[in-house]
């Protein structure tokens, strides 16, 4: 890719000088540094998004034919960095201004600076990109960001990650943390930020409390406060038992050993398709042993790695696809989409112990619990990162409803082993802690009937 001028150090400064503003010594580093893989870490209000307009100009005034894209977590938030850019332009006088749009800058040698919505698909046309920057990157999806490095491995383009921290999660965070000596980091806290004041960093910090002011304004990646499902991570676990039954394919067996393959559904399009799938063996343990959660594919797609020897408890408020579903042969159940029984009756799972999720085969439901949390001010959930956990809840609604109520004599583990998973016999334990075995509450002397043996119209 030619150039149109040399590069100087002191080219990319004096612009944003010419701009009308005085660099801090952070963002000078940025604009000097060069550097293949760049990380920016910054408080709000930092000035992250200035520099790197500046920078995005001065790459395209400097290459000819240069590609440089910006992505964000939303079409409109990439649209505001762009808008930044074309502010920043026009104030220069819009000079070899070729072509200029809400979202496409395009310069008279054929250098394009735009903004791309938050789809992999439509970003997937690109090739030899110059300069990709990712704002908001923390926040941006993992999947996405995947599907967006291959266009740097022709040109050997730059990418540069701005982000304020949201939690410990993501591919952010995982650079950040521990992605090597290929990236250059630079931290910008609210107190290097001479604009910032001390008064107001203290009415933060008195405001939102300590670790929502760490994150914001001091560049700590803070576990996520407002967790709807806190103890998730006592769900998880490494393997299957060994021996185990849950592992077979063999019917007989299922039926010998009274297990039962159930999942989850929950229906999207440019919300991410999200399936989870397991076992509920004798001794009512749910076993998740899979998922299924991918955005922007027809149901065609899905079905291809859908297990058909389940029986799906589906989002009730898409008829359509669940007739369709099956029509393909699949056993699908319309779910109940009551959302605060549906999250108690997980949270009932979690604190019994009776909830089992096998880490390796479930990534992107273990992210979710990490990140969905109830909204500020309104204390209802967050309508985002629950795709997953809106497949669970619907499968695990469902399949203990009406039950939710009733002591649960049986299921607090009895020791470590129980905790791990392990069998343990249920008469023995109630013998230990000292309950009666001839009790209404002895889920041992009932025929548990499931939801999906129930007769349910067909719609």
């Amino acid at each position: 890719m030619p150039h149109i001028a040399e590069r100087t150090d002191s080219i990319p400064v004096d612009l944003m000088r010419k701009l009308g503003f005085e660099p801090d010594p952070w963002q000078i580093e940025v604009l000097d540094c060069g550097h293949r893989r760049l990380l920016l870490n910054c408080a709000r209000q930092a000035g992250k998004s200035t520099v790197v307009a500046v920078l995005s100009l001065v790459e395209a005034f400097l290459w000819q034919n240069a590609v440089i894209l910006l992505l964000s977590r939303s079409h409109r938030q990439s649209k505001e960095l762009f808008g930044i850019i074309a502010d920043f332009y026009k104030r220069l006088g819009e000079p070899d201004k070729l072509r200029l749009n809400r979202h496409e800058l395009e310069t008279a040698h054929h250098s394009r600076i735009i903004s791309l919505p938050c789809q992999a698909d439509t970003i997937r046309g690109f090739s030899s990109v110059h300069m990709l920057v990712i704002d908001e990157a923390a926040r941006v999806p993992d999947d996405l960001y995947r599907s967006v490095r291959p266009m740097l491995a022709v040109s050997g383009g730059r990418l540069i990650c701005l982000s304020t921290p949201h939690g410990k999660r993501g591919f952010f965070h995982d650079a950040w943390s521990g992605g090597g000596a290929d990236w250059k980091r630079i931290e910008v806290p609210a107190s290097q930020i001479p604009r910032i004041k001390p008064e107001f960093l203290d009415e933060e910090r008195r405001a939102y409390g300590a670790s929502y002011y760490r994150q914001e304004y001091c560049c700590s990646f803070e576990s996520v406060e407002g967790l709807i499902y806190p103890d998730f991570a006592r769900c998880l676990v490494t393997a299957l038992p060994a021996h185990s039954p849950l592992t077979t394919h063999n019917s007989k067996l299922i039926t010998q050993n009274s297990i039962r393959k159930v999942g989850g559904l929950d229906f999207g399009f440019r919300n991410p398709f999200a399936a989870v799938w397991g076992v509920l063996d004798k001794d009512d343990v749910l076993w998740i042993t899979g998922e299924h959660y991918v955005r922007d594919k027809p149901l065609s797609y899905h079905v291809r790695y859908l297990p058909r020897d389940v029986t799906w408890y589906a989002d009730p408020s898409e008829p359509g696809t669940i007739c369709e579903l099956r029509c393909a042969g699949y056993t699908v159940h319309k779910a109940d989409n009551a959302q605060n029984p549906g999250i108690s009756a997980v949270h009932s799972r979690i604190a019994l112990g009776t909830l089992k999720i096998l880490g390796s085969a479930c990534p992107n439901l273990i992210s979710e619990s990490e990140l969905y949390q109830y909204e500020e001010g309104t204390g209802k959930p967050a309508k985002e990162y629950d795709n997953a956990l809106d497949s669970l809840r619907y499968l695990i609604y469902k399949l203990d409803a009406r039950r939710l109520a009733r002591k649960q004599w049986f299921r607090q583990p009895a020791n470590d082993a129980e905790s791990r998973g392990e069998t343990v016999d249920g008469a023995a334990t109630a013998a230990k802690v000292g309950t009666p075995w001839l009790s209404v509450g002895n889920e041992e002397l009932w025929r548990r009937v499931f939801p999906g043996d129930l007769a349910e119209p067909r719609t």
